[in-house]
């Protein structure tokens, strides 16, 4: 299916006005679909995205369940044999321009983290799109696995070897651990920025995971301001941060960062020197 039929559909179905719509290819970052946004009197207004249909399903499903939440986009149309998905644009620019990362992980907890929801027991853990895991531990271990690879020799067998027992060490927290419906690519290449604000969150890649796991991936996905202050301050408007102790919360962001650091040499190497300074500035506390 390609686009001018799509707009034809939604022409037919009253959702716009015109079926002369212009249209634009955008760049499809991190999804594996076809992007084009839809112009109305010259504004971008809408984004269509054409993809597997269990891609469309699971993004439909995502952004209906969080349809109260105003950093998402909205859904505008979605065809019966799941080909495509329509929903509103948000105007901006994803990585660059974002301010303080203090302000936007404020915005973040408070308006998309702090309203997840719990889901049922019986549904795996994992993407939703991807391998289902057993527990959540078992998600951490393919983690851990896929970023050792990557990192190899850049980083000393000893710090492979704390990152490991670290890993096992928090598969005590996850005995009792209640399932979450998460974003699941919650980093600044799906986050919209403008005029140094956060105004949307894009992308969706939904996982059944620990409540904790997009918050800390968020705070490692740019290497900026990766420090204590601001981790702390972000992670106090958190809900549930009572619960945890700071020992864990530690634990996770070094987690999340040496995984982030495993994809950094594969997908954005020019950050790798800033996380790798990172790293050298966190890992005094992998040593505690």
């Amino acid at each position: 299916m390609n686009i001018k039929e799509i707009i034809d559909i939604l022409y037919e179905n009253s959702l716009i006005k015109s079926n002369e719509l212009e249209f634009k290819a955008l760049k499809s970052g991190t999804t594996s679909g076809v992007l084009y946004t839809l112009f109305v009197d010259n504004t971008p207004t809408y984004v269509v995205k054409i993809d597997h249909p269990s891609i469309i399903n699971s993004t439909k499903d995502f952004l209906l369940a969080y349809q109260d939440v105003q950093l998402l986009p909205k859904v505008l149309y979605i065809n019966d044999n799941k080909e495509f998905i329509v929903y509103t644009f948000i105007s901006g620019e994803t990585h660059f321009n974002r301010g303080s990362k203090l302000r936007w992980m404020t915005r973040l907890t408070k308006e998309l983290f702090n309203q997840y929801l719990k889901v049922d027991q019986n549904i795996p853990w994992g993407r939703v799109n991807g391998i289902k895991r057993k527990s959540w531990s078992d998600f951490n271990q393919a983690s851990l696995e896929s970023a050792k690879e990557n990192i190899g020799d850049l980083l000393p067998i000893e710090d492979h070897k704390r990152v490991a027992s670290l890993v096992s060490a928090l598969r005590n927290y996850y005995i009792h651990e209640e399932k979450y419906y998460l974003h699941g690519d919650a980093g600044v290449h799906n986050f919209v920025y403008s005029e140094n604000e956060l105004k949307g969150v894009i992308d969706p890649s939904p996982i059944i995971g620990t409540r904790i796991y997009d918050f800390t991936y968020a705070f490692c996905s740019s290497p900026d301001s990766l420090d204590m202050n601001t981790l702390m301050t972000s992670f106090s408007l958190w809900n549930g941060n009572t619960l945890f102790s700071k020992e864990r919360l530690l634990d996770e962001i070094l987690f999340q960062l040496y995984t982030r650091i495993g994809v950094c040499i594969k997908v954005h190497p020019h950050d790798l020197n800033d996380y790798m300074q990172a790293w050298r500035e966190w890992r005094e506390y992998l040593y505690r």
